[in-house]
């Protein structure tokens, strides 16, 4: 099983580990599932886009709230949001389980196990 190193614990200097490549490689077949069988709001959104869809609902669902800052060239507002390749391996696998939960129950057929 491989690891991406993303930070140190700022206490006692461990390294911290984030999701593993087998849970990178689930979650990206998992959104080509969705993907190719699924619109949202009457379109057909690409694997960023329901990455982004999915993975803001799950920091909703776990009582995290996206930030929304003014745009910086004055038009409108942008929101942020928890990036994927920042999250723990449990963060991750809590992440699976919410998309292919969301997935199942919206019909979309899985090809690949998440």
């Amino acid at each position: 099983m491989t690891f991406h190193i993303i930070d140190k614990c700022p206490e006692c200097g461990a390294v911290l580990r984030r999701r593993s490549t087998e849970q990178n490689a689930a979650f990206h077949a998992l959104l080509s599932d969705i993907s190719e069988q699924k619109q949202w709001a009457g379109q057909w959104l690409d694997l960023e886009d329901w990455k982004r869809l999915l993975t803001a609902a799950w920091c909703r669902a776990n009582k995290e709230h996206a930030r929304m800052f003014p745009s910086l060239d004055g038009s409108g507002f942008d929101v942020l949001y928890r990036r994927t390749s920042r999250l723990s391996k449990q963060e991750m696998s809590e992440l699976l389980e919410y998309a292919t939960s969301w997935a199942i129950d919206n019909g979309v057929k899985l090809k690949e196990a998440a």
